[in-house]
């Protein structure tokens, strides 16, 4: 048994294919299906079911996929542990971030980060936080950046930043008239929101639970996109909530739909998460350190009660 056999296997069992695993794992398709089996005939058993398309996992292969998950994990500690102890910063780190926060924080860090560790592969999923979680679990990526707190017992959080809510309202609203909203104000049954698995509509259905109302708006809207609700606001079918570092590139019409709320204002936390037992810990200290300090430039030299290192209202 080697440790190549069992990221073979990995490979298939994540694919469900032979000739997929193959390409991802650079070795050809015979070399890897030759080597799998020579794994199943050591431990005589089956890993896979081969007549199933996809291919699937057997019930013991279920288990040994589990174990070598944990084997091949321990084994690239070993790779962790000389890197840190050499400070080393380099080679692949995939890190996923929530689509609510990729497009306003990712081009704040990433020609920093790319710059100051050219040594680093950064490999950028976009994942909503239900996804992140599975895949942090499962190994399928190093670290994630999330609305936080998740309450999960095997995440690990570091909290970067505190991010207002600015309330974006259609011209007709009755709330438009107010130079300033408290969260109370706020009735959930005429906000849009995002569709199921973004933390956003989590952080929002939190802030409005003490003023939650039945639902009459007479359609539903499943979308993934802050910008499709700012549409739809603006053609008055309700007014959003919007995350305060989306509303820095609006043209001046569009921040006249602008509301910020009174101090405390609702916040949410945004974190870099990882596992618990993350192997690459000079990456992620690495990481949230460039995003550290692209936040504190940001206070330095903008309105220092917009993003915050303290927080103002947690809301999740």
């Amino acid at each position: 048994m080697t440790i190549s056999q069992l990221e073979y296997v990995l490979s298939v069992a994540k694919y469900q294919n032979f000739t997929e695993a193959s390409k991802h794992s650079f070795v050809t398709q015979p070399t890897l299906s030759m080597q799998i089996q020579k794994l199943e005939e050591e431990l005589d058993i089956q890993i896979f079911n081969r007549k199933k398309k996809p291919i699937e996992l057997t019930e013991i292969g279920k288990k040994i996929v589990e174990q070598a998950k944990l084997i091949v994990s321990e084994s690239n500690r070993m790779t962790d542990i000389v890197d840190q102890q050499k400070g080393y910063i380099g080679g692949e780190f995939r890190l996923a971030i929530i689509p609510t926060i990729l497009p306003t924080l990712l081009p704040m860090f990433l020609k920093i980060f790319i710059k100051k560790f050219p040594k680093v592969n950064l490999i950028i999923k976009e994942l909503t936080t239900d996804e992140m979680v599975s895949q942090l679990i499962n190994g399928h990526i190093d670290a994630g950046i999330a609305a936080t707190p998740l309450e999960n017992p095997v995440i690990k959080e570091k909290a970067v930043y505190y991010e207002p809510f600015v309330a974006f309202l259609p011209k007709e609203h009755p709330l438009s008239e107010k130079k300033k909203l408290k969260a109370e104000d706020l009735d959930l049954s005429n906000i849009l929101l995002l569709e199921e698995g973004h933390c956003f509509k989590n952080n929002i259905i939190n802030l409005c639970k003490p003023v939650q109302l039945k639902e009459t708006k007479n359609f539903e809207l499943e979308s993934g996109s802050i910008g499709t609700l700012i549409k739809l606001t603006k053609e008055n079918m309700g007014m959003t909530l919007l995350p305060y570092l989306d509303t820095l590139d609006m043209n001046e019409r569009d921040r006249t739909f602008l509301r910020e709320f009174e101090n405390p204002a609702p916040a949410r936390e945004v974190s870099l998460i990882y596992h618990k037992s993350q192997l690459k810990i000079q990456l992620t200290e690495a990481l949230k350190s460039t995003i550290d300090s692209v936040i504190k430039g940001a206070i330095n030299f903008s309105d220092v009660k917009i993003i915050s290192p303290l927080p103002k209202i947690n809301l999740k």
